[in-house]
Protein backbone atom coordinates (compact mmCIF):
# COMPACT_ATOMS: atom_id res chain seq x y z
CA UNK A 1 0.00 0.00 0.00
CA UNK A 2 1.32 3.46 -0.89
CA UNK A 3 1.77 6.16 1.67
CA UNK A 4 -0.20 9.30 0.91
CA UNK A 5 1.00 12.71 2.06
CA UNK A 6 -1.98 14.40 3.73
CA UNK A 7 -0.15 17.52 4.92
CA UNK A 8 -1.85 19.74 2.26
CA UNK A 9 -5.18 18.86 3.88
CA UNK A 10 -3.97 20.19 7.22
CA UNK A 11 -2.98 23.48 5.58
CA UNK A 12 -6.07 23.96 3.40
CA UNK A 13 -9.04 22.78 5.45
CA UNK A 14 -9.71 24.63 8.67
CA UNK A 15 -11.69 22.62 11.19
CA UNK A 16 -11.32 19.35 9.26
CA UNK A 17 -8.15 18.22 11.01
CA UNK A 18 -10.12 15.43 12.73
CA UNK A 19 -11.14 14.04 9.31
CA UNK A 20 -7.59 14.28 7.98
CA UNK A 21 -6.30 12.49 11.09
CA UNK A 22 -8.82 9.68 10.56
CA UNK A 23 -7.75 9.28 6.92
CA UNK A 24 -4.11 9.32 7.99
CA UNK A 25 -4.72 6.63 10.62
CA UNK A 26 -6.65 4.47 8.15
CA UNK A 27 -3.87 4.72 5.57
CA UNK A 28 -1.27 3.46 8.01
CA UNK A 29 -0.58 -0.21 7.60
CA UNK A 30 -1.99 -1.36 10.93
CA UNK A 31 -2.67 -5.05 10.65
CA UNK A 32 -5.64 -6.37 12.52
CA UNK A 33 -5.87 -10.10 12.98
CA UNK A 34 -8.46 -11.92 10.89
CA UNK A 35 -9.77 -13.84 13.91
CA UNK A 36 -12.61 -13.97 14.68
CA UNK A 37 -14.41 -13.60 11.36
CA UNK A 38 -17.19 -11.01 11.23
CA UNK A 39 -19.88 -9.44 9.03
CA UNK A 40 -21.15 -5.87 8.97
CA UNK A 41 -24.75 -5.53 7.77
CA UNK A 42 -26.81 -2.50 6.84
CA UNK A 43 -30.25 -3.24 8.31
CA UNK A 44 -31.91 0.08 7.50
CA UNK A 45 -31.06 3.63 6.57
CA UNK A 46 -29.27 4.30 9.88
CA UNK A 47 -29.16 0.83 11.48
CA UNK A 48 -26.21 -1.57 11.40
CA UNK A 49 -25.28 -4.97 12.83
CA UNK A 50 -21.87 -6.47 13.43
CA UNK A 51 -21.94 -10.27 13.66
CA UNK A 52 -18.87 -12.07 14.96
CA UNK A 53 -18.29 -15.84 14.96
CA UNK A 54 -17.20 -16.54 18.55
CA UNK A 55 -17.79 -20.29 18.81
CA UNK A 56 -16.76 -21.70 22.17
CA UNK A 57 -16.95 -18.40 24.06
CA UNK A 58 -19.42 -17.88 26.89
CA UNK A 59 -21.02 -14.49 27.59
CA UNK A 60 -18.80 -14.11 30.66
CA UNK A 61 -15.69 -14.45 28.47
CA UNK A 62 -16.69 -11.62 26.09
CA UNK A 63 -16.42 -7.90 26.75
CA UNK A 64 -17.80 -5.07 24.62
CA UNK A 65 -16.68 -1.52 25.33
CA UNK A 66 -17.10 1.81 23.53
CA UNK A 67 -14.47 4.47 24.06
CA UNK A 68 -14.83 7.72 22.11
CA UNK A 69 -15.53 6.52 18.53
CA UNK A 70 -13.96 3.07 18.90
CA UNK A 71 -15.82 -0.17 19.63
CA UNK A 72 -13.61 -2.76 21.37
CA UNK A 73 -14.70 -6.41 21.42
CA UNK A 74 -12.50 -8.68 23.54
CA UNK A 75 -12.66 -12.41 24.16
CA UNK A 76 -10.67 -14.00 26.98
CA UNK A 77 -10.85 -17.78 27.35
CA UNK A 78 -10.51 -19.10 30.86
CA UNK A 79 -7.49 -21.34 31.38
CA UNK A 80 -8.45 -25.01 31.47
CA UNK A 81 -6.65 -27.13 34.00
CA UNK A 82 -7.32 -30.48 32.39
CA UNK A 83 -4.94 -31.65 29.66
CA UNK A 84 -6.72 -32.60 26.46
CA UNK A 85 -5.28 -34.72 23.68
CA UNK A 86 -6.59 -33.46 20.33
CA UNK A 87 -6.33 -35.58 17.20
CA UNK A 88 -7.41 -32.50 15.20
CA UNK A 89 -7.93 -29.00 16.59
CA UNK A 90 -9.96 -26.85 14.18
CA UNK A 91 -11.75 -24.64 16.72
CA UNK A 92 -9.33 -21.95 17.74
CA UNK A 93 -10.72 -20.81 21.13
CA UNK A 94 -7.93 -18.25 21.43
CA UNK A 95 -8.12 -14.84 23.03
CA UNK A 96 -8.83 -11.93 20.72
CA UNK A 97 -9.32 -8.20 20.55
CA UNK A 98 -11.10 -6.57 17.63
CA UNK A 99 -11.55 -2.82 17.17
CA UNK A 100 -14.13 -1.07 14.99
CA UNK A 101 -13.93 2.65 14.24
CA UNK A 102 -17.40 4.16 14.60
CA UNK A 103 -18.61 7.18 12.67
CA UNK A 104 -19.87 10.32 14.35
CA UNK A 105 -23.22 9.88 16.12
CA UNK A 106 -23.13 6.03 15.87
CA UNK A 107 -24.39 4.49 19.10
CA UNK A 108 -24.28 0.87 20.25
CA UNK A 109 -27.85 -0.24 21.00
CA UNK A 110 -27.11 -3.66 22.44
CA UNK A 111 -25.54 -7.07 21.96
CA UNK A 112 -26.76 -10.65 21.88
CA UNK A 113 -24.96 -14.03 21.83
CA UNK A 114 -26.85 -16.79 20.04
CA UNK A 115 -25.62 -20.05 18.49
CA UNK A 116 -21.97 -19.00 18.67
CA UNK A 117 -22.62 -15.66 16.94
CA UNK A 118 -22.22 -12.34 18.73
CA UNK A 119 -24.60 -9.73 17.30
CA UNK A 120 -23.91 -6.05 18.07
CA UNK A 121 -26.61 -3.62 16.95
CA UNK A 122 -25.71 -0.02 16.15
CA UNK A 123 -27.63 3.04 15.06
CA UNK A 124 -26.62 6.42 13.74
CA UNK A 125 -28.59 9.03 15.70
CA UNK A 126 -28.15 12.48 14.22
CA UNK A 127 -28.99 15.28 16.68
CA UNK A 128 -31.75 17.70 15.67
CA UNK A 129 -29.23 20.55 15.42
CA UNK A 130 -27.26 18.58 12.78
CA UNK A 131 -30.25 17.52 10.65
CA UNK A 132 -31.05 19.51 7.52
CA UNK A 133 -33.84 22.01 7.99
CA UNK A 134 -35.98 23.76 5.45
CA UNK A 135 -35.90 27.55 5.41
CA UNK A 136 -39.13 29.17 4.30
CA UNK A 137 -38.74 32.04 1.86
CA UNK A 138 -39.94 35.30 3.36
CA UNK A 139 -39.30 34.25 6.96
CA UNK A 140 -36.44 36.63 7.72
CA UNK A 141 -35.71 37.49 11.33
CA UNK A 142 -34.63 40.97 10.29
CA UNK A 143 -38.03 42.02 8.77
CA UNK A 144 -39.27 44.29 11.54
CA UNK A 145 -35.93 45.73 12.64
CA UNK A 146 -35.80 49.04 10.82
Amino acid sequence: MRNIDLSPLYRSFIGFDHLASMIDAASRNEKQPSYPPYNIELLGEDKYRITMAVAGFAESELEIQVEENTLHVTGNKAEKEEARNFLHKGISERNFERKFQLGDHVKVLGADLKNGLLHIDLERVIPEAKKPRKIEIGSSLLENKG
